[in-house]
């Protein structure tokens, strides 16, 4: 194959997950699912499945979109009425999804050189919902601690962090869980029949 055919064949894998990811972002059903009390992202699945078999630079790619359209969002078409108070600043809303890619693509480059690679999958699964949880938790905590956020999770500022907390223990783990499942489940079949280069 040339090395045009490549490039055309790497932009073309590139244009499809993004637009995934932006009607996954635009459609709720596909970008989250609900479950019960909870609501799941599964973004970050896309994100993680562009880094594992294209390499970081795509999951950058991939996870700076979805940080991106949740930071427009914010201010023009916000999917909440939190949205408008947390994610127009880009370091909740853009950085940590930026890093989910990031994370995901190295991680699996390091991974999949010590262990099989399904268990490399699923670790990396773990670790970018983890991301994405503990950078926007944390960035709602540091930059958003404000009585309008705390309203909106039902309790005051003091006790904002008990009940970002809460979140964490419940739709953070249950994202890592459904993560550390697709990932690998969609990833492996992928891998074994693409070969983008970019993951050195």
């Amino acid at each position: 194959m040339t090395s045009a055919s490549v490039r055309t064949k790497r932009l073309t894998a590139q244009t499809l997950l993004l637009a995934i990811l932006i009607l996954q972002d635009f459609i709720p059903a596909l970008g989250n699912i609900p479950i019960g009390p909870l609501s799941l992202t599964t973004l970050q699945i896309t994100v993680m499945v562009g880094a594992v078999v294209m390499g970081p630079n795509t999951g950058m790619l991939l996870g700076g979109t979805w940080g991106v359209i949740t930071w427009l969002r914010a201010f023009f078409y916000p999917s909440s009425p939190l949205a408008p108070l947390i994610f127009t600043n880009p370091l909740i809303a853009i950085v940590p999804r930026l890093l989910v890619g990031l994370v995901a693509g190295y991680l699996f480059l390091w991974l999949r050189k010590v262990i099989k690679q399904r268990w490399a999958l699923t670790i990396v699964g773990a670790a970018g919902a983890m991301t994405n949880t503990l950078l926007v938790l944390g960035g709602i905590y540091l930059f958003a601690h404000t009585p309008a956020v705390a309203k909106g999770y039902h309790t005051d500022a003091a006790h904002l962090g008990t009940v970002l907390g809460t979140v964490l223990a419940t739709n953070g783990l249950a994202e890592m869980v459904l993560s550390m499942i697709l990932v690998p489940a969609i990833a492996i079949p992928l891998l074994r029949y693409t070969h983008f280069n970019d993951q050195k």
